[in-house]
């Protein structure tokens, strides 16, 4: 095994199935490269990071609601962070990766690369799911009225 090495599910074990190209065509490059090639966005740079509104971040490959709003937290990481997915919604797996071994968490319907998860969180769970925010997509609440 390679200092490299993922332990990912395969692509067929997901609902939501695409070819790399159909990938491509969808999501940005730098969504791509993190989704799908299990990149890393710089620290700092998501906009979703002053996100303060009501509302659910959903999967930015598949649109599958991730983490409602109500989890988020400053983490000082320079990442979107949250303390809670929604219930069924992500997975995760091992990344033996750089020469480490962190939990990886991935959308549980495409397996898009999300981030990692730490145990260095708030209560009530002491989780930091550490996400990508291009890997993310805010949907807020709708207004009433």
């Amino acid at each position: 095994m390679s200092l490299f090495h993922k332990e990912t599910a395969p692509e067929a074990d997901y609902p939501v199935q695409k070819s790399a190209a159909e990938w491509r065509a969808s999501l940005s490059p730098e969504a791509y490269r993190v989704l799908r090639e299990h990149g890393t966005e710089r620290p700092g740079t998501s906009p979703l990071n002053a996100e303060k509104r009501p509302g659910t971040f959903a999967c930015a490959g598949c649109g599958t609601a991730l983490f409602e709003a109500g989890t988020k937290f400053e983490s000082g990481t320079g990442w979107p962070s949250f303390f809670a997915p929604i219930e069924g919604n992500v997975g995760t797996t091992t990344d033996r990766s750089f020469f480490m071994t962190r939990t990886e968490v991935h959308c549980a319907k495409c397996g898009g690369h999300l981030g990692h998860v730490f145990p260095d969180g708030p209560p009530p769970t002491g989780l930091r799911y550490c996400m990508n925010g291009v890997s993310l997509r805010f949907e807020p609440v709708a207004a009433e009225g």
